[in-house]
Protein backbone atom coordinates (compact mmCIF):
# COMPACT_ATOMS: atom_id res chain seq x y z
CA UNK A 1 0.00 0.00 0.00
CA UNK A 2 1.45 3.54 -1.01
CA UNK A 3 -0.51 5.30 2.00
CA UNK A 4 -1.43 3.14 5.17
CA UNK A 5 -1.81 3.38 8.79
CA UNK A 6 0.12 1.87 11.29
CA UNK A 7 -0.37 2.74 15.26
CA UNK A 8 2.30 3.13 17.76
CA UNK A 9 0.54 2.98 21.28
CA UNK A 10 -1.67 6.12 21.82
CA UNK A 11 -0.06 7.59 17.86
CA UNK A 12 -1.42 6.32 14.66
CA UNK A 13 0.96 7.26 11.80
CA UNK A 14 -0.20 7.79 8.46
CA UNK A 15 2.22 6.66 6.23
CA UNK A 16 3.08 7.45 2.90
CA UNK A 17 5.26 4.93 1.15
CA UNK A 18 5.67 5.47 -2.55
CA UNK A 19 10.26 6.35 -2.33
CA UNK A 20 10.97 5.49 -5.92
CA UNK A 21 8.60 8.70 -6.75
CA UNK A 22 9.70 10.55 -4.13
CA UNK A 23 6.56 10.16 -2.49
CA UNK A 24 4.31 11.57 -5.39
CA UNK A 25 0.66 11.75 -4.20
CA UNK A 26 -1.64 9.78 -7.25
CA UNK A 27 -5.40 9.93 -7.15
CA UNK A 28 -5.61 6.50 -5.94
CA UNK A 29 -3.14 7.93 -2.96
CA UNK A 30 -5.28 11.19 -2.24
CA UNK A 31 -8.85 8.85 -2.58
CA UNK A 32 -7.37 6.55 0.43
CA UNK A 33 -6.47 9.57 2.84
CA UNK A 34 -9.88 10.26 3.84
CA UNK A 35 -10.90 6.39 5.20
CA UNK A 36 -7.17 6.22 7.20
CA UNK A 37 -7.94 9.47 8.73
CA UNK A 38 -11.44 8.69 9.60
CA UNK A 39 -10.30 4.80 10.84
CA UNK A 40 -7.82 7.16 13.45
CA UNK A 41 -10.50 8.81 14.90
CA UNK A 42 -12.40 5.75 15.24
CA UNK A 43 -9.85 3.92 17.42
CA UNK A 44 -10.85 4.89 21.06
CA UNK A 45 -6.92 3.88 21.66
CA UNK A 46 -5.15 6.65 19.67
CA UNK A 47 -4.58 10.00 20.71
CA UNK A 48 -2.57 11.42 18.10
CA UNK A 49 -2.02 11.15 14.55
CA UNK A 50 1.36 11.63 12.72
CA UNK A 51 2.00 11.93 9.10
CA UNK A 52 5.22 11.18 7.71
CA UNK A 53 6.96 9.21 5.18
CA UNK A 54 7.31 5.37 5.37
CA UNK A 55 11.11 5.83 5.40
CA UNK A 56 13.67 8.69 5.96
CA UNK A 57 13.85 10.45 2.98
CA UNK A 58 10.92 13.10 0.78
CA UNK A 59 7.97 13.52 2.78
CA UNK A 60 6.19 13.89 -0.13
CA UNK A 61 6.91 15.54 -4.12
CA UNK A 62 3.52 17.03 -4.57
CA UNK A 63 0.71 15.18 -6.69
CA UNK A 64 2.33 12.80 -9.34
CA UNK A 65 2.57 15.08 -12.45
CA UNK A 66 3.04 12.18 -14.85
CA UNK A 67 -0.10 10.96 -13.95
CA UNK A 68 -1.65 14.77 -14.44
CA UNK A 69 -0.43 14.86 -17.75
CA UNK A 70 -1.41 11.86 -18.49
CA UNK A 71 -4.91 12.79 -17.75
CA UNK A 72 -4.67 16.44 -18.39
CA UNK A 73 -7.55 16.33 -21.32
CA UNK A 74 -9.67 14.46 -19.03
CA UNK A 75 -12.31 16.48 -17.60
CA UNK A 76 -14.16 14.10 -15.19
CA UNK A 77 -10.72 12.68 -14.18
CA UNK A 78 -9.39 16.05 -13.11
CA UNK A 79 -12.63 16.91 -11.40
CA UNK A 80 -12.54 13.98 -9.00
CA UNK A 81 -8.45 14.51 -8.51
CA UNK A 82 -9.79 18.00 -7.32
CA UNK A 83 -12.29 16.69 -5.55
CA UNK A 84 -9.90 13.72 -3.45
CA UNK A 85 -7.20 16.49 -2.80
CA UNK A 86 -9.96 18.42 -1.00
CA UNK A 87 -10.97 15.62 1.14
CA UNK A 88 -7.94 14.79 2.33
CA UNK A 89 -7.11 18.53 3.17
CA UNK A 90 -10.21 19.07 4.38
CA UNK A 91 -10.21 15.17 6.59
CA UNK A 92 -7.04 16.44 7.93
CA UNK A 93 -7.35 19.83 9.03
CA UNK A 94 -10.89 18.80 10.83
CA UNK A 95 -9.59 15.67 12.17
CA UNK A 96 -10.91 16.35 16.36
CA UNK A 97 -7.19 14.48 16.89
CA UNK A 98 -4.14 16.22 17.33
CA UNK A 99 -2.24 15.91 13.82
CA UNK A 100 1.77 16.18 13.50
CA UNK A 101 3.17 16.03 9.82
CA UNK A 102 7.20 14.65 10.54
CA UNK A 103 9.24 16.09 7.70
CA UNK A 104 12.53 14.33 6.70
CA UNK A 105 12.72 15.92 3.24
CA UNK A 106 11.00 17.25 0.85
CA UNK A 107 7.36 18.81 1.33
CA UNK A 108 6.52 20.43 -2.32
CA UNK A 109 3.41 21.64 -3.37
CA UNK A 110 0.93 19.27 -2.62
CA UNK A 111 3.02 17.74 -0.23
CA UNK A 112 3.23 21.17 1.80
CA UNK A 113 -0.04 21.43 1.47
CA UNK A 114 -0.55 18.24 2.96
CA UNK A 115 1.58 19.12 5.94
CA UNK A 116 0.06 22.72 6.15
CA UNK A 117 -3.18 20.57 6.70
CA UNK A 118 -1.54 19.23 10.14
CA UNK A 119 -2.00 21.26 13.27
CA UNK A 120 1.81 21.38 13.92
CA UNK A 121 4.54 20.56 11.90
CA UNK A 122 8.04 19.01 13.26
CA UNK A 123 11.12 19.34 10.25
CA UNK A 124 14.20 17.74 10.25
CA UNK A 125 17.35 19.94 9.11
CA UNK A 126 17.27 17.84 6.13
CA UNK A 127 13.78 19.18 5.38
CA UNK A 128 12.54 21.36 2.56
CA UNK A 129 9.36 23.57 1.86
CA UNK A 130 8.04 25.06 -1.55
CA UNK A 131 4.60 25.61 -2.51
CA UNK A 132 4.86 25.24 -6.86
CA UNK A 133 1.86 26.12 -8.88
CA UNK A 134 2.84 29.22 -10.37
CA UNK A 135 5.94 26.87 -11.98
CA UNK A 136 3.18 25.06 -13.34
CA UNK A 137 0.82 27.74 -14.49
CA UNK A 138 -1.59 25.86 -11.66
CA UNK A 139 -2.83 27.73 -8.81
CA UNK A 140 -3.46 25.88 -5.10
CA UNK A 141 -6.82 25.18 -4.51
CA UNK A 142 -8.60 28.24 -2.21
CA UNK A 143 -9.20 25.80 0.64
CA UNK A 144 -5.63 25.15 1.04
CA UNK A 145 -4.47 28.56 -0.06
CA UNK A 146 -6.26 29.78 3.03
CA UNK A 147 -4.76 27.43 5.35
CA UNK A 148 -1.31 28.68 4.20
CA UNK A 149 -2.15 31.89 5.11
CA UNK A 150 -3.96 31.37 8.39
CA UNK A 151 -0.57 29.75 9.25
CA UNK A 152 2.31 32.59 7.90
CA UNK A 153 0.17 34.99 7.32
CA UNK A 154 -0.76 36.79 4.00
CA UNK A 155 2.75 37.90 2.86
CA UNK A 156 4.84 35.00 3.50
CA UNK A 157 1.94 33.12 1.73
CA UNK A 158 2.29 35.53 -1.41
CA UNK A 159 6.49 34.96 -0.82
CA UNK A 160 5.78 31.20 -1.38
CA UNK A 161 3.35 31.27 -3.91
CA UNK A 162 4.77 33.93 -5.89
CA UNK A 163 8.07 32.52 -6.34
CA UNK A 164 7.93 28.83 -5.97
CA UNK A 165 10.98 29.03 -4.24
CA UNK A 166 12.31 26.33 -1.69
CA UNK A 167 12.91 27.25 1.79
CA UNK A 168 14.74 25.06 4.41
CA UNK A 169 13.95 24.05 7.89
CA UNK A 170 15.66 27.16 9.63
CA UNK A 171 13.65 29.75 7.06
CA UNK A 172 10.40 27.52 7.49
CA UNK A 173 10.59 27.82 11.65
CA UNK A 174 11.90 31.45 11.13
CA UNK A 175 8.25 32.14 9.35
CA UNK A 176 5.90 29.94 11.91
CA UNK A 177 5.93 26.85 8.69
CA UNK A 178 7.38 24.82 10.85
CA UNK A 179 6.74 24.42 14.65
CA UNK A 180 10.11 22.76 15.87
CA UNK A 181 13.22 21.70 14.01
CA UNK A 182 13.86 18.02 15.78
CA UNK A 183 14.99 14.31 14.72
CA UNK A 184 12.02 12.89 15.70
CA UNK A 185 8.43 14.37 17.03
CA UNK A 186 8.54 12.68 20.09
CA UNK A 187 9.30 15.92 22.28
CA UNK A 188 6.02 17.18 21.11
CA UNK A 189 4.33 13.85 20.89
CA UNK A 190 4.92 13.23 24.70
CA UNK A 191 3.62 16.22 26.43
CA UNK A 192 0.12 16.30 23.79
CA UNK A 193 -0.16 12.39 25.20
CA UNK A 194 -0.35 13.62 28.81
CA UNK A 195 -3.25 16.15 28.84
CA UNK A 196 -6.75 16.08 28.55
CA UNK A 197 -8.15 14.68 24.86
CA UNK A 198 -11.05 17.10 25.84
CA UNK A 199 -9.56 19.76 25.78
CA UNK A 200 -7.49 19.20 23.31
CA UNK A 201 -10.30 18.28 20.83
CA UNK A 202 -12.27 20.93 21.55
CA UNK A 203 -9.76 23.59 21.87
CA UNK A 204 -8.85 22.36 18.05
CA UNK A 205 -12.58 23.48 17.62
CA UNK A 206 -12.54 26.76 19.08
CA UNK A 207 -9.37 27.71 17.03
CA UNK A 208 -11.46 26.18 13.95
CA UNK A 209 -14.03 28.43 14.80
CA UNK A 210 -11.72 31.49 14.87
CA UNK A 211 -9.73 30.91 11.79
CA UNK A 212 -13.35 30.72 10.07
CA UNK A 213 -14.11 34.30 11.32
CA UNK A 214 -16.33 33.73 14.68
CA UNK A 215 -14.65 36.16 17.27
CA UNK A 216 -17.49 36.14 19.99
CA UNK A 217 -18.90 32.97 22.23
CA UNK A 218 -22.11 31.65 21.04
CA UNK A 219 -24.44 29.27 23.01
CA UNK A 220 -22.67 26.30 21.87
CA UNK A 221 -18.96 27.49 22.85
CA UNK A 222 -20.88 28.89 25.82
CA UNK A 223 -22.11 25.42 27.00
CA UNK A 224 -18.82 24.16 26.50
CA UNK A 225 -16.85 25.85 27.95
CA UNK A 226 -19.08 25.80 31.47
CA UNK A 227 -19.71 21.63 30.72
CA UNK A 228 -16.30 21.62 31.25
CA UNK A 229 -16.30 22.12 34.93
CA UNK A 230 -18.81 18.91 35.36
CA UNK A 231 -16.37 16.48 32.96
CA UNK A 232 -14.33 13.56 34.02
CA UNK A 233 -11.03 15.42 32.48
CA UNK A 234 -11.41 18.44 34.67
CA UNK A 235 -11.87 16.11 37.90
CA UNK A 236 -8.95 14.09 36.88
CA UNK A 237 -6.76 17.30 36.52
CA UNK A 238 -7.74 18.67 39.51
CA UNK A 239 -7.30 15.26 41.67
CA UNK A 240 -3.99 14.97 39.88
CA UNK A 241 -2.67 18.36 40.86
CA UNK A 242 -3.89 18.45 44.23
CA UNK A 243 -2.20 14.71 44.68
CA UNK A 244 0.78 16.07 42.96
CA UNK A 245 0.66 13.29 40.42
CA UNK A 246 0.22 12.97 37.04
CA UNK A 247 -2.81 13.05 35.26
CA UNK A 248 -4.24 9.88 33.73
CA UNK A 249 -6.95 10.87 31.19
CA UNK A 250 -8.61 8.64 28.75
CA UNK A 251 -10.02 9.94 25.45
Amino acid sequence: MTVRLARDGAVAHLLIDRPDKRNAMTLAMWQAIPALVEQAADDHAVRALVIRAAAPGPFCAGADLGEILAHKDDPAWLAESQAAINRTQRAVARLPLPTIAFIEGDAIGGGCGLAVACDLRVATTAARFAVTPAKLGLVYPLHDVKLLVDLIGPGQAKRLMYTGGIIDAAEALRIGLAEMIADSPASLLEPILTVSPFSIRETKGFIRRVLEGQSEDDDETWSVFAGAFQGADFREGVGAFLARRKGVFAR
